[in-house]
């Protein structure tokens, strides 16, 4: 059984704090009422770790995720960004070894953060669902209130300062109706990069609503609909589920593995300074069987030594397994790698198995919309 490389690091994810000021019933994360916020210290520890590392080859991005990271004041980033370029100069680094971006849901956004963007150099990803009555019906405040509103406000004042910023929008059994739809108000409000993910069964959220049994013929129907608008009309929107595929099919090269089961390719930090690598979904979350996945804190622990403990070898092994599992099994592995692990763990209780709904829904029926619609496009099927 082939074990997959360790790195290099392409993406370090950082939880200012696990706090959020909504109540998304979707939503996997545990503890969303904790208004602990990543210190300093931990920060320049966690860099110092990363920078340290044997697992650094080139640069990589730091990710603020997990929580809200706006409900952390601005001074924070300030702070941040001036903790970042002091510890890229120490080691003669380039400021652009490390490139900043989040994950918000706007709602808080303004002028004041957007000069917040702009000043530290900041990329933007927005959460939202679309129309407020398919966002309001899952992503509400916590005292119940629809927060479309509020995410297109923040959108608003990303556009009039010419920020650029990409949206995930959170597909539930209830938008799969609605392609046309979807497809309209993002292309009519000016958001034209857009990548969708699926509801998961994971963490908190013990069973998505995809799981009803016509999901799948329901799902492909949608992204057939949504391929058949983006040709209709070119240009107006990019969808990354598409773009993926796209550009593996036209290339020689297959995926030997992913980040989300390569070591150290993601490197995640809670705002305690707590360490795991593979998907960041499985920071944070508490399971019988191992605890939480955390193998280490960087106030105490080098990325050498987590690797050595007996829970990363434990997991590594696991996932290695179910890896090589999808390789001999599945025809569409060159497209997806071997999958992510935290998708096989909740769906099927271990790393070490094969297809899960997530790659279903992610890979292998978005696989089948794109190429056969680029056939029709070349002429090589019927239309």
């Amino acid at each position: 059984m082939a074990t997959p490389p360790f790195g290099p690091v392409r993406l370090l994810v950082l939880q200012p704090t696990p706090f959020c000021n909504l109540d998304c019933d979707y939503c996997y994360l545990p503890n969303r009422d904790d208004r602990s916020r990543l210190s300093l210290e931990i920060l320049e520890a966690a860099l110092e770790r990363v920078l340290e590392s044997p697992y650094v080859n080139g640069g990589f991005t730091l990710l603020w995720h997990a929580g809200e990271p706006l409900t952390v004041p601005i001074a924070f980033y300030d702070a941040a960004t001036e903790c970042i370029r002091q510890a890229l100069a120490r080691r003669g680094l380039p400021p652009e070894t490390i490139v900043q971006s989040l994950q918000t849901n706007a709602t808080v956004i303004d002028a004041a953060w957007c000069d917040c963007f702009i000043r530290n150099g900041i990329h933007v990803g927005v959460s939202m669902d679309g129309p407020a009555f398919l966002h309001d019906a899952h992503r509400r405040t916590r005292t119940g209130l629809g927060s479309h509103g509020a995410t297109m406000r923040g959108i608003g004042w990303l556009q009039r300062r010419g920020i650029p910023f990409q949206v995930i929008c959170v597909l539930t059994a209830d938008a799969l109706d609605h392609a046309d739809t979807l497809f309209d108000f993002f292309s009519g409000h000016g958001i034209n990069t857009v990548g969708f993910n699926m509801e998961e069964t994971e963490g908190e959220n013990a069973q998505s609503t995809l799981e009803r049994p016509d999901g799948e013929r329901r799902y492909k129907l949608f992204l057939e609909r949504f391929w058949q608008r983006m040709a209709e009309q070119p240009g107006l929107l990019r969808l990354r589920e598409f773009d993926g595929i796209a550009s593996l099919a036209c290339s020689d090269e297959r995926l030997q593995n992913t980040d989300m089961n390569a070591p150290f390719m993601i490197v995640n930090v809670d705002a305690r300074g707590n360490v795991s690598t593979f998907d960041p979904e499985l920071l944070s979350v508490q399971t019988e069987e191992y605890g939480d996945f955390s193998f280490g804190n960087v106030l105490q622990h080098s990325l050498a030594e987590l690797a050595d403990t007996d829970k990363f070898q434990r997991v590594l092994a696991e996932i290695s397994s179910g890896v090589e599992r999808c390789r001999q099994s599945c025809a569409y592995f060159g497209l997806c790698g071997g999958g992510a692990g935290s998708n096989k763990y909740w769906e099927h209780g271990t790393f070490d198995c094969s297809v899960t709904q997530h790659c279903r829904y992610r890979i292998q029926l978005v696989a089948d919309v794109v190429l056969d619609g680029m056939e029709k496009q070349l002429g090589l099927t019927a239309a």
